[in-house]
């Protein structure tokens, strides 16, 4: 039996934030995490995604883009949705998996204003970083959260 504590992680077309965030968990937390990633729609991988992963060493050239409804019988310890849509229309989860939400900005959107190249990969490097540091705080970060909500209930 494994330690390893199962995370989801969420967002609406799961083309970029849960595409990262799962590189990530993988490259960094494979010790500790069994991640995958899904959306509430499926939208394929983002190629400007896979590009700056890649220019920081996390492969996600073989990632396809899933649908949540493939993981709703699967037990998850946490879904983790990174954007609001997900978060509000996020299916339950027949096992008790706690649903936490950790925006993160779109970079699809943030990149949507410029018309260079290049600017629009520095939007797509903003949001890798961020959820890099993000992902670097997993698990422990989760364990925080339970302590502070049972806190409050």
């Amino acid at each position: 039996m494994s330690n390893k504590l199962n995370i989801l992680f969420l967002c609406t077309g799961n083309s970029c934030r849960s595409q990262m965030a799962e590189g990530w968990a993988r490259h960094l937390k494979n010790d500790h995490i069994d991640v995958r990633s899904a959306g509430i729609e499926t939208h394929g991988v983002n190629p400007y995604a896979v590009f700056v992963m890649a220019e920081a060493g996390v492969d996600i050239s073989h990632h396809k883009s899933r649908h949540v409804d493939k993981f709703t019988n699967k037990k998850f310890d946490y879904v983790i949705t990174v954007c609001g849509h997900a978060h509000e229309t996020c299916p339950r989860f027949p096992k008790k998996a706690k649903i936490i939400h950790i925006p993160f900005d779109d970079p699809p959107m943030l990149a949507a204003k410029f018309n260079n190249k290049e600017d629009k990969l520095d939007c797509y490097r903003q949001v890798r970083d961020e959820i890099r540091v993000f992902v670097r705080t997993l698990p422990e970060s989760l364990f925080k959260f339970d302590l502070f909500v049972k806190c409050f209930l």
